[in-house]
């Protein structure tokens, strides 16, 4: 039985690692060609042909971890589909593999997958996507932003609540385009600061702020609003860099640790965290999604397809993954509009395709 364990691992883990190999290649192709069209640009033409290319390579981990769940399909199922063409799943069948011994052997190869899922997108695609973040703002002299409303994060304090509002953050760890909303205890605006740019103490207990510009709101209507301007005032915050550089990348981009964290800081300061909390719950599952592939491509091992092509089993794999992770993302958005609970939003998923595939696999194995 271990012969029979090992030839199933290693046969599909090269037809997994040349699906991968393959995808990749395309993505690293049409990431280029985007890039060409930025080549001399920035700074005395800075961005290169070489910096293009090492910006491609920074983004190959995003694209590997979005990839996994499809390219852990077509292996999967390529390597079943063989195996019931040529008759060869036949033989191990007879020599004592079971269908729920062939399931648990799937299922510790999936557990495999998961754990390299998980690595890569919760270790080195965060570190990755920021260096290309970075690679951007070096050579570009663009600044690392999300959209065009840049970060908002809340701030609460004993007597006062402040909601600030950060552009963009530059590869030194400037901030720029700063707006500082003070609340009284009531509600009502009491100061508007605005600052060019600003920077972090290294005891990230304030923040330096360079040409501001500030308004005090009087509680009166009829007052007149006070305007004010310096050169630089130190605005003592709790707001640190890594709250600011986690609200300016995107959610799924986040590692799971930072994440968590940027959701207790949300809710410690009365914000809304519902759409964090499902990208949370999305990275928690989304690894799990490899284990629910090597059960979708068990029952291709039992169908009769000897007059079926190979090319038509891996497009039915590629069919069944896409459909998977186009799943994963959309009832992300519909959880979020219909505030369902963020786990339940993000494993729906996940269970559905997985009640699927194990009953396909108890009609076509159990009751055949």
């Amino acid at each position: 039985m271990k012969t029979l364990r090992r030839m199933i691992y290693s046969e599909v883990l090269t037809k997994v690692g040349l699906a991968t190999l393959g995808f990749i290649a395309l993505f690293v192709f049409f990431d280029s060609v985007d890039e060409l069209k930025l080549i001399g640009k920035g700074p005395n033409g800075a961005y290169t042909f070489q910096v293009a290319a090492l910006y491609v390579m920074f983004m190959v981990p995003n694209h590997l971890y979005e990839l996994m769940p499809i390219t852990v399909l077509i292996g999967t199922i390529s390597v079943m589909a063989r195996f019931a063409k040529s008759s060869e799943f036949t033989i191990m069948r007879t020599s004592g593999l079971g269908p729920w011994r062939a399931l648990k052997t799937l299922l510790e190869l999936g557990l495999l997958f998961v754990v390299f899922a998980f690595v890569i997108g919760d270790y080195v695609t965060p570190y990755s996507s920021r260096q290309a973040q970075l690679i951007k703002a070096v050579y570009l002299g663009e600044t690392i932003t999300q959209g065009n409303s840049g970060a908002w994060l809340k701030e609460n304090r004993e007597k006062s609540s402040y909601i600030v509002n950060v552009l963009a953050l530059s590869r030194e760890g400037e901030l720029s385009g700063i707006t500082i909303y003070e609340f009284n205890e009531a509600g009502k605006l009491n100061t508007l600061t605005k600052a060019v740019t600003g920077n972090l103490s290294d005891n990230n207990d304030s923040w330096t702020l360079n040409q501001v510009t500030r308004r005090n709101f009087g509680v009166k209507l009829d007052e007149n609003i006070d305007l004010v301007s310096s050169p630089n005032v130190v605005w003592p915050t709790q707001l640190k860099e890594d709250m600011v550089s986690v609200a300016l990348l995107k959610p799924e981009r986040m590692a799971t640790l930072d994440l968590f964290h940027y959701i207790q800081h949300l809710k410690n300061n009365g914000q809304a965290s519902h759409r964090y909390e499902i990208d949370f719950w999305k990275k928690v599952f989304y690894p799990l999604g490899c284990l629910v592939m090597v059960v979708l491509a068990l029952p291709f091992a039992y169908l009769h397809l000897r007059n079926t092509s190979m090319n038509t089993m891996v497009f039915a794999g590629v069919i069944i993954g896409i459909t998977f992770v186009l799943f994963n993302n959309l009832f992300g958005y519909i959880g979020n509009l219909n505030d369902w609970s963020p786990w339940l939003a993000a494993a729906t998923p996940c269970v559905v395709f997985m009640a699927g595939s194990l009953t396909v696999f108890s009609r076509l194995v159990l009751r055949h």
